[in-house]
């Protein structure tokens, strides 16, 4: 006959191989997750470009069908969790935003917005390039 003891060790042997089991199938889930997050990031990444040839065709003509398709394939990504970045009129901000000129206008305000930025999932996928706003210098 086995003794208290023994079982009582080979049930803690047990419950700790279980636990074991269940943080490592945790852990695989969530690197499963990450794994289809970076694909994402990497093909939407590449998708960000086409919407901004998108939206300057549609500036730039007039159609129905081309705005249609710009709306819907902006809705796509946005489904997929990417927003813009808001920048224009707002107060720089060197995480999000890539200054690339200084022009007259309210100190440290984003005066231009010269390219879209945007986050996925709230994790910077391409900053705003902004002009930003200088106080004018006086000349004697």
């Amino acid at each position: 006959m086995v003794d208290d003891e023994k079982i009582l060790e080979l049930e803690n042997n047990w419950k700790r191989a279980l636990a074991d089991y269940k943080n490592l199938q945790k852990r695989f889930d969530e690197e499963k997750v990450s794994v289809v997050q970076f694909a994402n990031i990497v093909l939407i990444s590449r998708l960000v470009s086409v919407l901004d040839n998108l939206e300057m065709v549609c500036d730039h003509i007039d159609d129905v069908g081309l705005k249609l398709t710009y709306k819907e394939f902006s809705q796509i990504l946005l489904d997929e969790g990417l927003t813009e970045i808001s920048a224009k009129g707002k107060q720089f901000d060197s995480h999000t935003m890539e200054a690339i000129e200084m022009i007259d206008g309210e100190k440290d305000k984003v005066v231009e917005v010269t390219q879209k930025g945007y986050m996925l999932k709230g994790k910077i996928l391409r900053p705003a390039r902004v002009k930003v706003g200088k106080v004018k210098e006086e000349r004697i």
